[in-house]
């Protein structure tokens, strides 16, 4: 494709479809993530890195759990491909009778899971996700589990509406709903804490899942020939095929989320605040990663698994290779900066009240560790999704229980090592997952060529020397404005440095003669003047 030869991203209609709905789904996320960041800012200065902290976040870590596993990365990534499928074929009918059995079959079981953890949810706090409380702690992460776990049967339906949505094209509100998520959690802290305290916060997490739910519902009653049917379709072949392909999503997911909770279990037993640290640290690194890959991926994979419907194989390989070039020119300058400006970040957005000093040496360490593995996630995001839309979530899955299976080895190593060198030990928790996430995107990488035949190899590594080096000028920008500026503040810290930062990168890549650069601002310009998705 002459596009490609070029070493610029495809152009064809599959790439400008991927491309504005990335855009779409960015230019939200953004939104999203500065309303989420908002949340967490407030969180952190209204309990700091406490005992109160600490309930809060391990208890919406077993919610999170619950959900993922059911409804989010697993269902999500098995259910679009096929409903998709169907839609590419006309069968309108059939795909929203399979997506009305997923629903009802995801609500049942979502509902049972969340009553059975109201019922022992001590004994989740005292065996499962933080052994190392005291009693305390424990009855309080208790009684915050059994708020927040009413979140994820909504999640559960909230999820399955956006997968409908993106599989139509439509990207535009399910990329807000999570703003709409965080706006219920600054509800809870504004209006329900001043009367409840920590557990008005719980409430404001259940209520913003409500909006998350609430913002999409319009946008899907638009959509043509919706019909919803009271079934669980066990006789439907596409419901089984669902089932099929998320079984072993299901047990990647799992392992993902038995990483997280191992991370809890671990950091339970160490300095207090290290859940709280953690928890907030790596926020800040899923931030660009959301904005960069989950828009972008979230927006491909319809794409991907159409050609894959209609045996465009050779299509799907060149808007695979289109977006990876994509996401590796935007991820590694927004690692370099995540690394050189985390301390000025977690000061500028947490400092203050009963968010201190020590608080933001305590995130912003962490904040380091995560940072080194942006790259890595990024690519793991839409390599996977490329994965699925071909319905082999066997692959994926294998790699990512090897990869966080090593997680899991990795975190004791590194906390052992990290404790050994007098260093913070939840930093150890944070690298050993940027490590596994590096592995597990480049043996990612090579599969998927394997499979495929290619992936345009040279044209990527390209790429990112080109990205390597531009960064490497971009943070020499940033090292030399932030010693200025140091003395003046977080904010005048961060705005300067990121904003020269991103003028010096971008003149490296044209001095680079990068033709990504180019292609990035005419997109820019052509979604300006195009309707919405």
């Amino acid at each position: 494709m002459a596009g490609m030869q070029k070493n610029i991203p495809d152009n064809s209609k599959a790439s400008k479809t991927i491309a504005r709905g990335a855009l779409t789904v960015m230019s939200a996320f953004i939104i999203s993530n500065l309303v989420g960041l908002l949340a967490k800012t407030l969180t952190a200065r209204y309990f700091g890195t406490g005992i109160e902290s600490n309930a809060f976040f391990t208890a919406n870590r077993f919610s999170e759990i619950l959900f993922n596993l059911v409804a989010g990365g697993a269902l999500g990534t098995a259910f679009i491909p096929v409903f998709t499928g169907l839609l590419a074929k006309n069968e309108n009918q059939k795909a929203w009778r399979l997506a009305s059995a997923v629903m009802n079959l995801v609500t049942v079981v979502l509902i049972i899971l969340s009553v059975l953890t109201v019922i022992f949810s001590k004994q989740v706090v005292h065996y499962i996700l933080a052994p190392g409380f005291a009693e305390k702690e424990m009855l309080l992460t208790a009684q915050l589990l059994r708020i927040q776990v009413l979140s994820s049967v909504i999640f559960g339906l909230s999820g399955l509406v956006m997968g409908a949505l993106n599989a139509h094209q439509h990207f535009l509100l399910p990329a807000i709903a999570p703003a709409m998520y965080q706006i219920g959690w600054i509800f809870g802290i504004f209006l329900l804490e001043p009367i409840m305290g920590i557990s008005g916060l719980a409430w404001g997490v259940v209520i913003g899942s409500l909006f998350h739910l609430a913002v999409q519902i319009p946008r899907l009653l638009k959509l043509p020939e919706i019909n919803y049917s009271f079934t669980f379709g066990l006789d439907v072949s596409e419901v089984r095929e669902v089932a099929r392909l998320m079984a072993p999503r299901l047990l990647g997911v799992a392992v993902v989320q038995l990483n997280f909770l191992f991370n809890t279990y671990l950091a339970s037993f160490q300095q207090e605040g290290a859940i709280t640290a953690i928890s907030l640290a790596f926020p800040l690194m899923i931030m660009p990663q959301a904005i960069i890959a989950q828009s972008i991926a979230i927006a491909a994979l319809p794409t991907f698994s159409a050609q894959v419907a209609k045996n465009e194989i050779n299509e799907m390989r060149n808007s695979l290779a289109s977006t990876l070039q994509a996401v590796l020119i935007l991820s590694i300058p927004a690692a370099v900066g995540l690394i050189l400006l985390r301390e000025p970040i977690v000061s500028l957005l947490y400092k203050g009240s009963a968010f201190t000093t020590q608080s933001v040496k305590l995130v912003s360490w962490a904040l380091l560790w995560y940072a080194m593995g942006l790259v890595g996630h990024c690519l793991v995001e839409v390599t996977s999704r490329a994965f699925y839309a071909l319905h082999d979530t066997k692959t994926p899955v294998i790699i990512g229980v090897g990869a966080m299976t090593g997680n899991l080895l990795l975190s004791l190593l590194f906390i052992t090592l990290f404790s050994n060198l007098g260093w913070m030990p939840h930093g150890g928790l944070a690298l050993a997952n940027s490590t596994a996430t590096a592995v597990e995107s480049i043996i990612l990488l090579i599969l998927m060529k394997r499979k495929l035949n290619g992936i345009n190899g040279k044209i990527i590594a390209e790429t990112i020397m080109k990205a390597a080096l531009a960064s490497v000028g971009m943070g020499a920008a940033i090292i030399s404005v932030e010693r200025i500026l140091s003395p003046y503040g977080p904010a005048q810290t961060v705005v300067i440095s990121i904003t020269i930062g991103g003028i010096a990168y971008a003149l490296f890549l044209v001095l680079l003669r990068s033709k990504e650069i180019k292609y990035v601002f005419s997109l820019i310009r052509t979604r300006i003047t195009r309707k919405e998705l």
